[in-house]
């Protein structure tokens, strides 16, 4: 950290917004405002740079204290039957302390984004996958295939960082890799090698993904294929692709879930990761599944570590339930199961589904709503207004956060905790 007048400059600052954790930003901070100075993205600088502009809670749209506000949101969860809790765009201890809540009030615990991550836990849960890490990927990958997605749209340093970075540990030449993307062409140039090589790109109809991914793994197991083409693509196009990789040293096939939109996405995720199970009979592959934005990953790790679930978990009957179908929050609105719903969401600025319910909501300053909720009370940000931790997208760092302004915002922990200890 450097001054500069009465700005203060900070050097390799992790995001806590992006699922890969890019942990090299310059960051100046002049008061409560903050600004990227170097290495943000489409992605980080936003997070980095919204204003604070609510810093007093609000009941029914009314300014209060926090102390009322804590204590209405407690009064509201004493006379819920069944209290939803979801958003969870957070960091460990925000997500912690909003368990603790769940757990006394018999609630269930649901995540804004969990769509994709389902998509990808049941593909795990049911037939397993071979998964690396970003690390190893930096430093061993030959040949990536991104499946079905357009990583940099939503990892936009995803290929600077860890496919065409400049040195590995074992001596491999980055700029040798090659991308093959299948399904959805990139939408910018993040995939170019550092020497001008374009990725090969196969495009089909997203309606084709789940028939590609089985002729992929067909291709893998040595099945021939009567059809001379799946999903509009030659098989003999298919056929190359599973041998340049079964060529390949180390492969990685990677997709990010949330793009994977479809009904019975899972079986599609589970042919890709049948593939690569397949390719590992005569080379070295793994799955990298990309996910994780604004705590998504982090919230789901610390619900497994303290229920042995990783999200979707009732408390309704006084000890966690896993359910990824009936304990989906947006259901248990729309079907009038749930009569509570609480946001917690101290990373994202995105604001809850308007619904017919008393909410809470513990977020992050500057939330725009439809409908003003019941309460709302702004908190600080993990990474920007205090200390923290959270979760790479592969799950095996947990990363520092560091608090680099004072703007008066305590922490959603805290007032969760507050709202534990007033009912």
């Amino acid at each position: 950290m450097t001054d500069k007048t009465s700005a203060k400059v900070w050097e390799n600052v992790p995001s806590p917004f992006c699922g890969i954790a890019s942990d090299d930003l310059r960051i100046e901070v002049c008061g409560s405002s903050v600004r990227v100075l170097a290495n943000g993205d489409a992605v980080t600088v936003p997070g980095f740079e919204r204003p604070v502009t609510d810093t007093a809670p609000r009941i029914a749209g009314e300014p209060a204290s926090l102390e009322d506000a804590v204590r209405r949101a407690a009064e509201i969860l004493k006379e819920a039957r069944l209290p939803v809790f979801s958003g969870f765009g957070t960091d460990v201890n925000d997500t912690r302390a909003a368990l603790a809540l769940i757990d006394k009030v018999r609630g269930i615990f649901d995540q804004a984004r969990a769509a994709g991550g389902v998509r990808n836990l049941l593909a795990l849960a049911d037939s397993g996958w071979i998964a690396t890490t970003l690390a190893e990927v930096k430093n061993r990958v030959e040949v990536l295939l991104v499946f079905g997605s357009d990583v940099e749209a939503t990892f936009p340093r995803f290929f600077e960082r860890f496919v065409w970075n400049r040195e590995t540990l074992f001596g491999q030449d980055p700029a040798r890799r090659e991308v093959i993307c299948v399904g959805r062409a990139p939408s910018g140039d993040a995939a170019v090698s550092p020497d001008g090589r374009r990725p090969q790109v196969v495009e089909c109809d997203p309606r084709h993904l789940p028939e590609l991914a089985a002729a992929l793994s067909a291709l893998a197991r040595g099945a021939s294929l009567q059809a001379e083409t799946v999903g509009g693509i030659p098989v003999v196009v298919l056929r190359g692709i599973v041998e340049r990789l079964r060529r390949s040293s180390y492969s990685v096939v990677t997709w990010v879930a949330g793009q994977l939109d479809f009904a019975h996405a899972d079986l599609t995720v589970q042919q890709v990761c049948q593939m690569v199970a397949l390719l590992n009979k005569e080379t070295r592959a793994a799955v990298l599944p990309l996910g994780g934005q604004d705590g998504d990953r982090t919230a789901s790790q610390v619900c497994a570590w303290l229920t042995g679930y990783p999200t979707r978990v009732s408390f309704a009957r006084g000890f966690p339930e896993y359910d990824p179908y009936l304990n989906d929050a947006s259901r248990l609105l729309k079907d009038g199961e749930a009569d509570a719903l609480v946001w917690v969401s101290s990373l994202s600025p995105a604001p809850p589904p308007a619904a017919e319910v008393p909410t809470v909501v513990i977020g992050r300053s500057g939330m725009q709503f439809d409908e003003e909720p019941e309460v709302y009370i702004p908190v600080g940000v993990p990474g920007i207004d205090h200390a923290g931790h959270m979760y790479r997208c592969d799950n095996v760092v947990a990363m520092p956060l560091y608090a680099l302004r004072d703007c008066g915002l305590t922490t959603a922990a805290a007032v969760l905790a507050a709202i534990e200890r007033s009912l």
